[in-house]
């Protein structure tokens, strides 16, 4: 059985994450949504394909409504919020309201963008278009916002059950776009398809940043000075873990420590100098908490 018994490391992690500024997530989210109304004028209706979730429903009702996208997409969203304020993290939603908000006057704003982008390619189009929307979305979620709708109810899923964000969403507008297929035809139902799938990958990506986290598993014959070097080194706390080899039967001390993908590298060097022939197993990390590291709550 394995004892897990903490390293005897005293200090800060120099990686303590720092919540950004409310005017610099502000303007972080005016311009994730400036990037979906973008997305959604310039690519998404000149083509009329859809968007994902409250926005996807709003073009839809354009298309057969012609009222204006934005003030649709304001409409569908007030009782989202109403229920939402009362489940999600208070401030996640106040965001996302200014989030929303913002995107449906950009969406007026933008309205005419798609005269001037004309690519003549709907394949092309669909996934341009899904770029600039899976960024727009990304950057919402990481300064803890959204477009609304159905993202919300997305953020709860991922909270409550640790589901992906980009997964749940694309799952719940494959309905939305069985609709569209019966309304306006198959054909610009899987360009949409092709578009939502793009934008979803990009949002979890941009979500999780570019420099993610990583397990590390080590065995050494000098775990105390291997450990004590990650902490000076990197800044990061280690975990000593009580071990048995299977063959030699020799007690083992095992170091767990979690780094971020750019510390790989100075992390086997360090473990290099000290112990050539150390094992280290390193494994991806989907979600970490704690301090040192960025914490996303919805």
């Amino acid at each position: 059985m394995l004892l897990a018994k903490k390293a005897n490391l005293k200090g800060k992690s120099k990686s303590d994450s720092q919540d950004l500024p409310h005017s610099m997530r502000l303007i972080s989210v005016i311009l994730g949504g400036l990037l979906c109304a973008i997305a959604i004028n310039g690519f998404f209706i000149p083509n009329r394909l859809l968007s994902g979730g409250a926005s996807g429903i709003a073009i839809m009702a354009h298309y057969l409504t012609g009222l204006p996208t934005g003030l649709l997409v304001f409409l569908i969203n007030i009782p989202i919020f109403v229920v939402g304020f009362k489940i999600v993290n208070r401030d996640f939603v106040f965001y996302s309201f200014i989030s929303m908000f913002a995107m449906s006057l950009l969406l007026n704003i933008t309205e005419s963008i798609g005269g001037i982008i004309e690519i003549n390619d709907i394949l092309l189009e669909s996934i341009f278009g899904g770029v600039l929307n899976g960024l727009g979305m990304g950057i919402m979620f990481r300064n803890k916002a959204s477009q609304g709708g159905l993202d919300i109810i997305a953020a709860i899923l991922n909270k409550k059950f640790n589901l992906d964000i980009g997964a749940t969403l694309m799952g719940v507008n494959i309905v939305i776009i069985g609709l569209s297929s019966i309304l306006f035809g198959m054909k610009p139902a899987m360009y949409t398809l092709i578009g939502l799938y793009i934008a979803y990958k990009i949002l979890d990506k941009v979500q999780a940043g570019l420099d993610t986290n990583q397990s590390v598993m080590l065995i050494s014959n000098k775990p105390e000075k291997v450990a004590d070097e990650i902490f000076a080194k990197l800044g990061r706390g280690a975990t000593f873990l009580k071990g048995e080899g299977a063959y030699t039967r020799d007690n083992k001390k095992i170091i767990y420590c979690t780094v971020t993908s750019t510390q790989v590298g100075k992390l086997k060097e360090i473990v290099k100098e000290i112990d050539e022939d150390a094992f280290i197993n390193i494994s991806d990390s989907k979600e970490v908490k704690g301090r040192g590291f960025r914490n996303i709550e919805f």
